[in-house]
């Protein structure tokens, strides 16, 4: 049976909103050097309070059982502590939100084996050679920029770190899906990642005005961020979540990097060689292949 409709809208709005997430990222933190965790930490703080006004408004209970303390903990933790620090950091010391959203796209995959492991997915030949097919198309976007500094390396490690935080964050939040709402549970999950963020936030604030993170330019990429980015794209991945299951909506991951790839260009950001668009080619390539046979399985 085919999962509702709305489903899909909803996963396609996410991976949408993510893909264009790397840009308002790179431009706070790269162009606008704003201080990673006070970007991080305001951002968090916003879509909390946003989440708890919406679910008031919509009368969604914000009471979650003594027992499941530790999950949300844990799903907070995953994301989005360990998963905003590598995601923000790395955008910001490779420099290029292409090559970023290139290596967050290998999240699909990594899923795929951890939910073959923690849940018993069956996982065909076919979807391991996707793996190995996708690593040199990442190889060749890596080589593509100048990999001669350890600072450009120290962001790829970033960036995979963010890989495994997104992949740990689905494993987690399965076991809340039929407990919770979508609402509910990103809700606790920015209230919580608020207070995680809050000692790095009053360890480096320093001097730094806050005040001129809502002023232009750089609060609409800020509100962007919080409320698209995060309210939004994260409501709308948990609920898909629950009606598609983590590897068919894990699937449309793979949109991350055409998304952020052709608003990079049409923005003027970043211009490709034909290493680089082979690159990109590969690793999509790699990643539709790993997946076809999970569409047979659940279909």
């Amino acid at each position: 049976m085919n999962a509702p409709f709305k489903s899909y809208a909803a996963i396609v709005f996410a991976e949408l909103c993510w893909g264009l997430s790397f840009i308002g990222t790179q431009q706070l933190a790269g162009e606008q050097q704003i201080p990673v965790f006070i970007l991080i930490f305001v951002r968090m703080l916003i879509s909390a309070v946003a989440m708890v006004a919406i679910c008031l408004v919509a009368g969604k209970s914000l009471r979650i059982e003594r027992g499941d303390i530790k999950w949300f903990l844990l799903l907070a933790f995953f994301e989005p502590f360990l998963y905003f620090l590598g995601e923000t950091f790395g955008i910001k010391a490779t420099n290029s939100p292409t090559l970023s959203a290139l290596i967050i796209a290998l999240i699909p995959i990594v899923t795929m084996f951890a939910d073959m492991l923690f849940y018993k997915t069956k996982l065909a030949t076919i979807a391991k050679l996707g793996v190995l097919i996708t690593l040199p198309g990442t190889l060749l976007m890596v080589l593509k920029k100048d990999p001669s500094t350890s600072v450009y390396w120290w962001g790829i490690a970033l960036l995979l770190l963010a890989v495994f935080a997104s992949c740990s964050y689905s494993i987690t939040v399965r076991k809340l899906v039929d407990k919770y709402s979508a609402l509910t549970i990103n809700t606790w999950q920015f209230c919580i990642g608020a207070v995680f963020f809050l000692p790095f936030f009053l360890l480096t604030k320093g001097d730094f005005p806050v005040v001129t993170l809502f002023r232009a330019p750089a609060v609409g990429p800020l509100l962007f961020l919080a409320i698209m980015c995060s309210c939004g794209a994260f409501s709308c991945y948990v609920f898909a979540i629950k009606h598609l299951g983590i590897t068919r909506a894990c699937i449309f991951s793979a949109t991350i990097p055409i998304v952020s790839a052709c608003a990079s260009y049409l923005m003027g950001i970043e211009t490709f060689s034909w290493i680089e668009l082979a690159g990109i080619a590969i690793v999509i390539a790699g990643v539709i292949l790993a997946q076809r046979n999970v569409r047979k399985e659940i279909a």
